[in-house]
């Protein structure tokens, strides 16, 4: 049976990315202009996903008024608010029961916070000729110190889930994208505070559930840090190839309509200037993220840099790899 069920991973509040997520939460930040919510959802439907739910928490009430039905996305988008935080495991079992899941049926998970150009359809053709009960989507990276890592034996059989260790057994990382069957879903307990990493993997292999590992060495990125968040902007602006993208023109930059660039300013390496934003005379913007009503002086230059929403730049100041928030 073809997966066409889906949950969304929206309820973090993104610590590590403020100032950027003290007023909008992280999911609903833009990259190369519009949410990052936005692309996975587009991401989903392209794989064949019809139904999907917005498991949220932090600032929960800004995803509705935007993706609405999701009609226009076309995509039917439902919406599990928690209460207090759940957890990533403790949100997948709330934001579930909003789904009618059959026996032989299972469900498309993805962090809120990772952006890909995976080959889902794969995954899901992986997780349904394997019979398996989760399936993993994995990158490998140089040095996965950071970020804990998930070994497989010969058959692409999970190992072992190992949080961030000095000596990793492996070079491939949990990236973010999940296919759990019922069988599996049933495993995490509903209203209770869970991880996913640290609770439910772990006991899924301990009680023999079969999980396997999809590796893809596509693009990826974990939009952490604001300084992260800016390059996967940037990525998506320069890269025809991404498919997360979405409607993104691939020109040097995104400007808004609503945006004034005097006509002697340069702009490119992937810049969005945002609406109501102005641009002065001589000015530089190289793969900067310039929001909305904000002012930038004349001959001012500012290169890969965030200029929060409102915020001034002074004329000839000089910026590179400033958040101004």
């Amino acid at each position: 049976m073809s997966i066409s069920k889906a949950i969304l991973l929206v309820g973090g509040k993104g610590t590590r990315l403020a100032p950027l997520t003290n007023a909008t939460p992280k999911p609903m930040l833009k990259v190369a202009g519009k949410p990052v919510t936005e692309h996975q959802i587009v991401k989903a439907r392209e794989a064949g996903i019809r139904e999907i739910v917005l498991a949220t928490s932090y600032m929960a009430d800004v995803f509705e008024p935007y993706f609405g039905d999701g009609s226009h996305l076309g995509i039917s988008i439902s919406y599990a608010v928690e209460d207090s935080p759940l957890g990533t495991g403790g949100a997948i079992a709330n934001a579930s029961q909003l789904l009618s899941i059959d026996e032989d049926e299972s469900v498309l998970i993805f962090n809120g916070d990772v952006l890909s150009a995976h080959d889902l359809r794969s995954q899901i053709t992986l997780h349904e000729q394997s019979k398996a009960d989760v399936t993993l989507y994995l990158t490998e990276v140089e040095d996965a110190r950071a970020y804990g890592c998930v070994p497989l034996d010969s058959q692409g059989r999970v190992l072992e889930f190992l949080e961030k260790m000095e000596n990793p057994k492996a070079k491939t990382i949990n990236a973010g994208c999940y296919i759990f069957n019922k069988r599996a879903l049933r495993e995490i307990p509903s209203q209770t505070v869970v991880s996913v990493e640290r609770d439910t993997f772990p006991k899924l292999l301990q009680e023999n559930f079969a999980m396997y590992g999809y590796c893809d060495q596509n693009y990826w990125i974990d939009m952490g840090t604001p300084q992260s968040f800016l390059r996967a902007s940037r990525d998506l602006i320069l890269d025809p190839h991404l498919s997360t993208a979405t409607s993104v023109t691939h020109h040097e930059s995104i400007i808004d309509d609503g945006a004034f660039v005097h006509e002697s300013a340069r702009v490119g390496g992937g810049s969005v200037i945002s609406r109501g934003a102005t641009i002065g005379a001589d000015a530089i913007i190289k793969g900067s993220m310039i929001m909305d009503g904000a002012t930038i002086g004349e001959g001012a230059k500012i290169i890969d840099s965030y200029i929060s929403a409102g915020i001034s730049v002074a004329s000839h100041s000089a910026l590179n790899g400033e958040i101004l928030g």
